[in-house]
């Protein structure tokens, strides 16, 4: 390599490179001997701080403009939660679209529909699987089945959309605790739950105004449809608590805190959502909607306990863990090299 291209290059590397990252670049030799050390290791540097850019942001993200900062974030946010809901309204649109053919061919049919779905259904929708089951001992089992499945499934289908904001609350979240900036995570999290929370009232009102509609949609049975009118109103409001649970469950499994999230979906649901339907089913005589009050009960103490442990969490401490974390699991980058040298 000529000295004139090496010196281009140093100059170009000089003028457009910061400190390098990686610790890839003090293990470069920079003899006179090889000539051309200098301009590799420059060169590496170039490398290093593109794979910084791509993981940590671009400096243009640093722009004060609130604007410019929420449509970065954003883009942040659809990229990773895109694919999820895709991926999940379209596998579980299935379910759906078969269930509204089914129920045009006979009530009965329907509700023995709802109960084998009840039995195949993912470990994440037991809770509305064991609710299906307790509508099966109800004076009128074959109009409750039906109609508690049709809101269900409704329902269900819409919080496959926010499954993916669960997803890239997650992902959002860690990134920026391992990136070492707890005001960062503060406005991740702005975002991501206003999005969340915008679209959950898009559905909840088209929910109110199109809800004593929508079961002729899944039955021609009258009964039927009008059981899923009297549900519209509850449906909405869940429609929009569906918008809110994922994110701050995704937040709190982003930052680490998945243990306390277990115990408090255990206890919301298993501990006061199903007793508490079951009683008011049964015992107050509201049976539909009793357990659907019940269900939405269990959802509410959810979000009102993930809300107050993502508000007490000390960002700034999370930060520090998460460093912490980085240094036991994560070899020394000086390492690698060294081992390197002694195989060759």
């Amino acid at each position: 390599m000529s000295p004139r291209m090496i010196s281009n290059q140093l100059s170009s590397c000089r003028s457009s490179l910061r400190q390098p990252t990686f610790g890839l670049v003090e293990k470069l030799p920079a003899s006179p001997a090889n000539g051309g050390g200098e301009a590799a290791r420059c060169i590496v540097n170039m490398f290093n701080n593109n794979i910084e850019e791509r993981l940590l942001g671009s400096p243009e993200e640093d722009r004060s403009d609130l604007k410019w900062r929420v449509w970065v974030e954003s883009k942040k946010i659809w990229r990773v939660a895109a694919p999820g809901i895709l991926a999940r309204v379209t596998s579980f649109g299935l379910l759906v679209v078969t269930q509204s053919f089914m129920g045009h061919i006979s009530e009965l049919d329907l509700a023995a529909y709802a109960l084998v779905q009840t039995l195949i259904v993912r470990l994440s929708l037991w809770y509305n699987s064991i609710l299906v089951l307790i509508a099966g001992y109800m004076s009128n089992a074959e109009i409750a089945i039906s109609a508690f499945s049709i809101c269900l499934n409704i329902s269900a289908w819409q919080l496959m959309i926010f499954f993916g904001f669960l997803g890239a609350a997650c992902v959002r979240v860690a990134n920026e605790l391992g990136r070492g900036d707890a005001n960062a995570v503060k406005f991740s999290i702005k975002v991501i739950m206003s999005t969340s929370v915008i679209l959950g009232l898009v559905f909840c009102i088209l929910c109110l105004i199109f809800g004593h509609n929508l079961g002729y949609l899944f039955t021609s049975n009258e009964e039927v449809a009008e059981t899923v009118a009297d549900l519209s109103v509850l449906l909405a409001f869940t429609m929009l608590f569906n918008s809110i649970q994922p994110v701050l469950s995704g937040v709190a499994i982003g930052a680490g805190l998945q243990g306390t999230v277990a115990i408090i979906n255990l206890c919301s649901f298993y501990v006061i959502g199903v007793p508490l339907g079951a009683l008011l089913a049964y015992v107050a005589g509201l049976e539909i909607r009793g357990l659907w009050i019940g269900m939405l009960s269990g959802v509410g103490v959810q979000i009102l306990a993930l809300s107050f442990m993502v508000w007490r969490t000390n960002w700034e401490l999370q930060v520090i863990k998460a460093s912490e974390r980085l240094g036991r699991w994560f070899l020394k980058p000086s390492e690698e090299p060294d081992e390197s040298l002694n195989h060759a």
